[in-house]
């Protein structure tokens, strides 16, 4: 009794102190991690570019394997699921993306990418990990290990994903096309995460609803009329005709959208020319669009085509030569939680982790995801994507950190996979619990 009683005391000591006792799960995540970290580390050192997945793809359905899911391959190009079924009950689809950015790493890691490779337009790039889909594919590899070890705890059907071309758009809808759920079965619920920069190492964020804005990619082929650039006057000018046409698609923002209705467009390139004495008779325009309705979302892309015709119209180019304004498919709708299964995930996450592991979710940029086109299918599947912080306190607190698609971004990997595989096996235990 009194063994008891002094136990008691300590734990009521350590919860006084902000401490929290390692739960038997937390634990065997912690024995887990050395294979974890040596994963990771291959991974993050081993990128591969959108649709080109092969090594990654093989190596996440060998670590299924041998676990003893049953692996689906070649779905939507270099997608695969690993199926496991435990009995009767619902089927949980957990989605990682496996793909990585040209970017020349320059974070000085011991593991850090030197990789180049050869992109589907056949230049030779840098290739890293800048956004963290190694973290992603590492933690799917933990969760796949903790649900197979914990068998006892749950009955239903396990379908893990590891998605192609997030970065490039399209891997999500290509999987779907592919007749992914014809193949391996349609899931009750999805889960899906992401390690973000902006906070904590370890720490989850997340809303009852909008995690991430809807995108849509523009390309406007700007027309003209080529002549010798002494002589602008014998023809039209597509650099200066694609000059006021960025300049008048900033007009959309700010005087035909509501100043407290988010709304982006970013002409990220502008091409056109290749002498300082040739005026060419085309230039092209790659934009991003960004908004968090529907409704918006439509509105930009009717205007964009209006502004950029009429542009044209205002600088004398003739109707056969107005711009071509060209909306790719690859864009995606918002990524929106479920908000009853999202209050449900976090109630299990909390009740396994306990309050402290949480910050507020904020929306600070206008990122965007294409998790939503696995999901938003007929009927839609309830879905929840969650971030976990992958920045160290000291790091955030100092400033001295680096954003996604950057290439000094480096998360601390350690108490991020450790958490965002304890909270996702959490989620996952509670949907399909006995």
């Amino acid at each position: 009794m009194r063994a008891i009683t002094l136990r008691a005391a300590l734990a009521a000591l350590l919860a006084s102190s902000g401490a929290a006792h390692a739960s038997p799960l937390a634990e065997a995540i912690d024995d887990d991690y050395p294979y974890l970290d040596a994963l990771f580390r291959h991974l993050h050192a081993n990128p591969e570019l959108s649709l080109q997945e092969v090594e990654t793809s093989n190596r996440l359905a060998h670590e299924l394997e041998q676990l003893g899911f049953a692996v689906t391959r070649g779905i939507g190009g270099t997608g695969l699921v690993g199926t496991l079924r435990n009995g009767d009950g619902p089927v949980l689809l957990i989605r990682a993306d496996m793909d990585a950015l040209p970017v020349q790493e320059k974070t000085g890691l011991p593991y850090a990418s030197t990789r180049r490779q050869v992109n589907l337009e056949g230049l030779e790039v840098p290739v890293m990990h800048a956004c963290g889909h190694d973290m992603h594919v590492t933690t799917l590899v933990g969760v796949a290990r903790r649900m197979v070890a914990l068998k006892d705890q749950w009955r239903g059907t396990l379908l893990l994903v590891g998605q192609p071309a997030e970065e490039g758009g399209g891997g999500a809808r290509a999987m779907v096309a592919d007749d992914i759920y014809g193949r391996v079965g349609r899931p009750d619920h999805a889960l899906a995460l992401h390690v973000t920069a902006k906070y904590p190492a370890g720490k989850i964020a997340f809303s009852d609803g909008l995690m991430y804005s809807s995108v849509d990619t523009v390309r406007i082929n700007v027309r003209g009329i080529g002549t010798h650039g002494a002589s602008p006057h014998q023809g039209i000018d597509p650099v200066v005709v694609g000059s006021q046409i960025v300049l008048a698609l900033q007009n959309i923002v700010t005087r035909e959208i509501s100043p407290i209705e988010p709304a982006l467009i970013t002409v990220g390139a502008f091409n056109g020319g290749t002498a300082p004495n040739i005026i060419p008779d085309h230039a092209r325009l790659d934009i991003t669009v960004r908004s968090n309705s529907e409704d918006t979302r439509a509105r930009l892309l009717v205007a964009i085509e209006r502004v950029a015709l009429n542009t044209a119209r205002a600088a004398g180019v003739p109707e056969d030569l107005l711009p071509e304004v060209v909306v790719s498919a690859d864009g995606s709708p918002t990524t929106t939680n479920d908000a009853t299964l999202a209050q449900r995930v976090r109630a299990a996450m909390r009740a396994g982790m306990g309050g402290e592991a949480f910050v507020r979710w904020q929306q600070t940029d206008m990122g965007a995801e294409d998790f939503p086109d696995l999901v938003s299918v007929t009927p839609p599947i309830p879905s929840v994507y969650f971030e976990v912080g992958g920045t160290s306190p000291e790091k955030l607190a100092s400033g001295q950190w680096a954003d996604h698609h950057s290439p000094l971004f480096a998360i601390e990997p350690e108490p991020s996979i450790k958490a965002g595989v304890e909270a996702m096996t959490l989620a996952a235990l509670d949907l399909l619990r006995k």
